[in-house]
């Protein structure tokens, strides 16, 4: 039996995530990244698309409570998951971001709070040195790093 490979590829398939409380039913090729989804098919575009690579963490969001790039896992895969999006969050660190200007250009300020919400919910950060450490996977082009530091410190107590 010849299988057309092509044509396997492109076969969708029901995947139903629950995004920020919300259950959706999406059809999806199985190759299709959480981001892709999140972005294009559920029109939540907070979570960024930067490098597609896993590299610079504009994409982080909250799986089950722990920070992943959604560029590096597919939607099939997070079936029954709890996904949350910086649009589903209401957290201290958004004020504490605004207070401490932690953000420029804001193109990876939703994939830093995520990823400092994730942080924050591990436990407790320690020094300035091993906050940078936990957040070496969020690139800022503009260098509001010290700044970052600073309001995860803050909110962290």
């Amino acid at each position: 039996m010849t299988v057309n490979a092509s044509a396997t590829a492109s076969a969708s398939t029901g995947v139903e995530l629950t995004v920020n409380g919300e259950k959706h039913v999406l059809d999806v090729e199985p190759r299709v990244t959480l981001l892709d989804a999140l972005r294009e098919q559920i029109g939540l575009t907070g979570t960024k698309k930067g490098c597609d690579r896993g590299e610079c963490g504009a994409c982080t969001v909250l799986v089950d409570g722990r920070r992943i790039k959604s560029c590096l896992t597919l939607a099939v895969m997070r079936e029954g998951a709890e996904i949350t999006t910086i649009e589903g969050v209401r957290h201290p660190l958004q004020e504490a971001f605004i207070r401490h200007d932690a953000f420029q250009c804001g193109f990876c300020t939703p994939g830093q709070i995520m990823s400092a919400i994730g942080l924050l919910a591990e436990g407790e950060p320690g020094s300035d040195a091993q906050v940078r450490e936990q957040m070496s996977g969020n690139l800022c082009r503009c260098g509001a790093y010290p700044n970052i530091v600073r309001a995860i410190r803050e909110v962290s107590g």
